[in-house]
């Protein structure tokens, strides 16, 4: 498996030893390290605000059409894998599909809550971000690589450079764990705008730290209480608080309609989850001056 980034050293060495078994050279050949770019085939901007794999595999294999001109336009050496796709754009994203699902078996759906509970948050944060300061609210700590410059934003790109209007077409945000450090852009049609960024809180993403909350507090709300306070630095699921504390999902549930209640948390939902967050008062709490 190919050398990850710091923050996501502690997945790579877990997944290393699931991949062992896993034929994904092509999908390897297609995400070079370090990675300047993708081919838009293997990596559109998704079309819904909750996409699955199939439903993002059967998107690909439905651009067969477009492989080789892509591929042609990339600028990175061909192996011989590559040269199979080429000739072969149908049968070659066949084999591309088995080996993503494979991929993902393997080294992203053990660990997929934990990623999705992280973007889900970052994707609230942005959503209320945006309401409270508008677009310039929304963007302004998203990326160190993303700044305001008037009326534009830049993006600080290494290899292009260049004005992308968006003529209307608005700007799709994308967060992503595997990403970091950087961010990617997508502006040519006939895709939406998208960039690609890192979320809030990806730091803490592989972290199995316990987070204990100050002992004035757990006398006043009692131990599992605070912990779950305590563990709110991102917006988190019932599941996942349940796991992180120890509890079942009813009895993590209880306490935090407790905590809801006494106005120490909101609850948000996006799609079929729940995503608790701290408020104000609940950070007050948590870290007294």
């Amino acid at each position: 498996m190919k050398e990850a980034s710091g923050i996501n050293r502690p997945w790579a060495e877990q997944v290393r030893r699931r991949l062992a078994d896993v034929d994904w050279r092509l999908l390897s050949d297609l995400v070079p390290v370090p990675t300047i770019s993708l081919v838009a085939f293997i990596a559109p901007p998704p079309t819904t605000s909750l996409p699955d794999l199939e439903l993002e595999l059967a998107g690909m294999l439905s651009r067969a059409a477009d492989v080789r001109a892509e591929l042609d336009a990339w600028g990175v050496t061909p192996t011989a894998r590559l040269r199979g796709l080429h000739d072969d754009p149908s049968g070659g994203l066949e084999r591309l599909a088995e080996e993503i699902r494979a991929y993902w078996q393997a080294a992203i759906e053990p660990y997929w809550p934990r990623i999705r509970t992280l973007l889900e948050g970052d994707l609230l944060y942005r959503a209320r971000m945006l309401a409270e300061g508008g677009v310039h609210g929304m963007l302004a700590d998203l990326d160190a690589n993303v700044s305001w410059q008037g009326e534009r934003l830049h993006l600080a790109h290494r290899l292009c450079q260049g004005v992308r209007p968006l003529d209307g077409r608005g700007l799709l945000l994308v967060p992503s764990v595997f990403v970091w450090p950087r961010i990617f852009s997508i502006t040519v049609p006939p895709f939406q705008p998208t960039l690609r960024y890192p979320p809030r809180g990806i730091a803490t993403l592989w972290e199995s730290e316990r987070r204990d909350p100050p002992a004035a507090l757990a006398a006043v709300l009692g131990a599992t209480r605070a912990r779950l306070l305590a563990e709110l630095d991102q917006p988190a699921s019932t599941r996942d608080l349940a796991v992180r504390v120890g509890l079942s999902e009813p009895g993590a549930n209880q306490h935090l309609t407790a905590l809801r209640k006494a106005g120490l948390c909101s609850a948000h939902r996006t799609g079929r989850y729940v995503l608790y967050a701290r408020t104000a008062v609940a950070e007050t709490l948590l870290n007294p001056a």
